[in-house]
């Protein structure tokens, strides 16, 4: 919080927000022996395969917007779960492939059902998943996720020249 703000900043309710949806995600897929990132991971992966991609391990990574390391760790981590198989790509040898196994794909269908039955709970609030409020509440998340993170550099004479 801040000290000219009378109350939370968006910025803190933003990571309270993305915290309390963790854990409620992380609780609801934790008997499908998944976590909410293992899901992020082969929810993504099971809508791009079914849209005909087989994507290399940096496309996941870009689409779920995790680092290219972690979402190499979690791969590896279901891959040994058998949820999905991880092969080297034909047209680029330090690329891996990603796809899911028949068993990963019913449990990430299991997955989905039992998160969107959560979604339709956390957005009650608002009416529901379907309702204009959560529309409303999804186009204003895209376009702060569409924006640039990096912090503008002052453009003074003191930094001009300098290196930083």
């Amino acid at each position: 919080m801040s000290k000219g703000s009378p109350g939370p900043t968006p910025g803190f309710l933003v990571w309270r927000l993305a915290n309390k949806w963790r854990v409620a995600v992380d609780r609801a897929v934790a008997p499908l022996g998944l976590t909410h990132a293992q899901y992020s991971l082969v929810a993504s992966l099971y809508g791009m395969q079914r849209a005909g991609e087989r994507p290399s391990q940096r496309r996941l990574a870009d689409h779920t917007g995790l680092e290219a390391l972690y979402v190499s760790k979690l791969a590896r981590a279901l891959e040994s779960a058998g949820l999905i198989e991880r092969t080297r790509d034909p047209r680029d040898p330090r690329a891996v492939q990603l796809a899911l196994t028949e068993q990963g794909q019913a449990v990430t269908r299991q997955a989905i059902a039992v998160v969107q039955e959560l979604h339709q709970q956390l957005l009650e609030p608002l009416g529901g998943l379907d309702a204009p409020r959560t529309r409303a509440f999804t186009d204003e998340l895209t376009t702060l996720l569409g924006t640039s993170l990096a912090p503008s550099v002052p453009n003074d004479e003191s930094t001009q020249g300098t290196t930083p």
